[in-house]
């Protein structure tokens, strides 16, 4: 079993202490399931990149906006956004975690 909550705190003082401001792990990995914690400090993007075939971020505490060809969203603690099938950008409007869920391949 995961504690999300304490894995949130561990990653947001992670973070805080990191020159990048930013800390990562993989939590789960099963088959192409991957759900990945990030924490970044506020301020910190993470450049515009391609989605996997499905994805969603859950913000698990702070605020994100979600920069994509389709427009913007801000997103907080709570709030759930689908990534799939467009190139985005995530930046950090305040100190914050969400929890990436992807699917890396789909079967043929």
């Amino acid at each position: 079993m995961t504690n999300i909550e304490l894995l949130t705190d561990a990653h947001l003082t992670g973070a805080r202490a990191a020159e990048n401001g930013r800390s990562a792990e993989v939590v789960v990995h099963d088959g192409p399931l991957r759900q990945t914690i990030l924490a970044l400090v506020a301020g910190v993007e993470l450049g515009e990149h391609n989605a996997p075939p499905a994805a969603s971020l859950q913000v698990l505490r702070g605020r994100v906006r979600v920069t994509a060809v389709g427009g913007d969203e801000d997103l907080g603690t709570g709030e759930l956004r689908v990534l799939t099938h467009e190139r985005h950008a995530v930046v950090a409007l305040e100190d914050c975690a969400f929890l990436l869920t992807t699917v890396t391949s789909q079967p043929d």
